[in-house]
C-alpha cells in the first residue's frame, strides 16, 4: 500500500483539477443531449445494455436489428413510417454517442478515484463526497433510460416529468462537483454580510427551479407557440391557458402555462442576479469578479432565451440556450463558493 504524499496542497490541486475536468465532460455531455433531443435522436435507441452496450452495430445484420427494434416504437409507427435504414443511421449515430460519452465519463471518474483511494490520497470526508458523485453519476444512466423508455410505450415523445428529472440530475452534479472542486483547490473566500449570503444562496435555488422549467418547456415542446415577446401573442397571459383540472397540473402540463412561467422564472433569475450583483459592488476584488462574471452570463442567457423563442426554436440557438444555463450555474456556484458569512 502506498504511503500518504508529504504535500496535501499538492494533492488536493491534483483532485480539484481532476474534478474540474468531469463537470467539463459533464457539460459536454448536457450540451450533447440537447442536439440529441432537438434532433429528434433520442429514441432511436430502444435497448439498454449498459455493460455490453460499447460498441454500436459492426454488420449489415447487426444494423437490421437495430432498425427492426426501433421500427416498433411508437416515434417510428407515428412520425417516421417509412424511413430507410440509411436514414435511421443519422438518427442513431447522436444517441449512440451521447451513451457512450456517459460511460466514458464513468470511466473518466472511476479508474482515476480507485488510484487515489490507492495511493491514500483520499481521507473520509473527501471519501464520502466522492462516493456521492459516484453514485449519481450510475443513478444519472438509470434515469437516462427511465426516461426514454417513457418515450416507447405510447406516444413517441419522452415525459417532461422524467426530462426535467434527467436534466436536473446532472446540473446537480455539476455544481456538487464544481463546489467540491473549489474546495480543493482552496478557492480564495470573503466574509460579508448574512444579506448577500441568503442572496447569493438564493440565486442558486432560482437557477436551479428555472432549469426545471426550461426543462418542462423543452419536453413539451412549449418553445413553438406564442413565439413573441415580451407578450405572448398580444396578451400578459394567453387566454387558452390554465384550463386543465385539477387545477396545479397547469404548472407542469398546460403548454401556455408553463411557457408562461419560465418565462417569469427567467426575469426573475435576471433582476436576482442584478440585485446581487449591485450588492456586491461594495465587496472585495474577488467577489466583485465572480458577480460580473454572473451578470454577464445572465444577460448572454436572456438574450438566448429571447432568441430561441423569436426564432421558433432554431437548434443551434436552442443547444447554445442549455449550454448557457450550466455557464449559469457554473457562475453562480462560483460566487456562492466565495461568500462567508462575517
Amino acid at each position: 500500500m502506498s504511503t500518504p504524499p508529504t504535500d496535501s496542497s499538492h494533492v488536493s490541486r491534483i483532485i480539484g483539477l481532476w474534478l474540474l475536468t468531469i463537470c467539463s465532460m459533464v457539460f459536454a455531455m448536457i450540451v450533447l443531449g440537447g442536439f440529441t433531443r432537438l434532433t429528434e435522436s433520442g429514441l432511436s435507441m430502444t435497448d439498454w445494455r449498459p455493460v455490453t452496450g460499447w460498441l454500436p452495430p459492426l454488420s449489415d445484420v447487426a444494423w437490421q436489428a437495430q432498425f427492426d427494434g426501433y421500427r416498433t416504437s411508437p416515434e417510428y409507427l407515428k412520425i417516421n413510417k417509412g424511413m430507410s435504414l440509411s436514414e435511421f443511421k443519422e438518427i442513431f449515430w447522436l444517441e449512440y454517442l451521447h451513451r457512450l460519452w456517459g460511460r466514458i465519463i464513468g470511466l473518466a471518474f472511476a479508474l482515476p478515484f480507485a488510484v487515489f483511494v490507492y495511493k491514500r490520497w483520499v481521507n473520509k470526508a473527501l471519501m464520502v463526497r466522492l462516493a456521492v458523485l459516484f453514485t449519481l453519476g450510475g443513478l444519472q444512466g438509470v434515469i437516462g433510460w427511465w426516461m426514454v423508455k417513457s418515450g416507447l410505450v405510447d406516444q413517441p415523445g419522452v415525459s417532461q416529468y422524467r426530462l426535467a428529472t434527467h436534466l436536473l440530475m446532472a446540473f446537480l452534479i455539476i455544481a456538487l462537483g464544481l463546489w467540491f472542486a473549489l474546495d480543493l483547490l482552496d478557492a480564495p473566500r470573503e466574509d460579508v454580510s448574512a444579506h448577500l449570503r441568503r442572496l447569493s444562496s438564493m440565486t442558486v435555488v432560482v437557477v436551479f427551479v428555472t432549469v426545471f422549467s426550461g426543462a418542462l418547456v423543452a419536453g413539451l415542446n412549449a418553445g413553438m407557440v406564442y413565439n413573441t415577446f415580451p407578450l405572448m401573442l398580444g396578451e400578459i397571459f394567453p387566454s387558452e391557458g390554465f384550463q386543465l383540472s385539477p387545477w396545479y397540473k397547469n404548472f407542469f402540463e398546460d403548454i401556455p402555462t408553463v411557457q408562461f412561467d419560465h418565462r417569469v422564472l427567467a426575469l426573475t433569475t435576471f433582476a436576482l442576479v442584478s440585485w446581487v450583483w449591485w450588492v456586491c459592488r461594495a465587496q472585495g476584488r474577488d467577489v466583485r469578479t465572480r458577480a460580473n462574471v454572473l451578470i454577464l452570463a445572465v444577460c448572454v442567457q436572456v438574450m438566448l432565451g429571447i432568441s430561441t423563442l423569436l426564432l421558433v426554436v432554431p437548434i443551434g440557438f436552442a443547444a447554445m440556450h442549455q449550454a448557457g444555463a450550466v455557464v449559469l450555474l457554473a457562475a453562480s456556484i462560483w460566487l456562492r463558493h466565495s461568500i462567508r458569512k462575517d
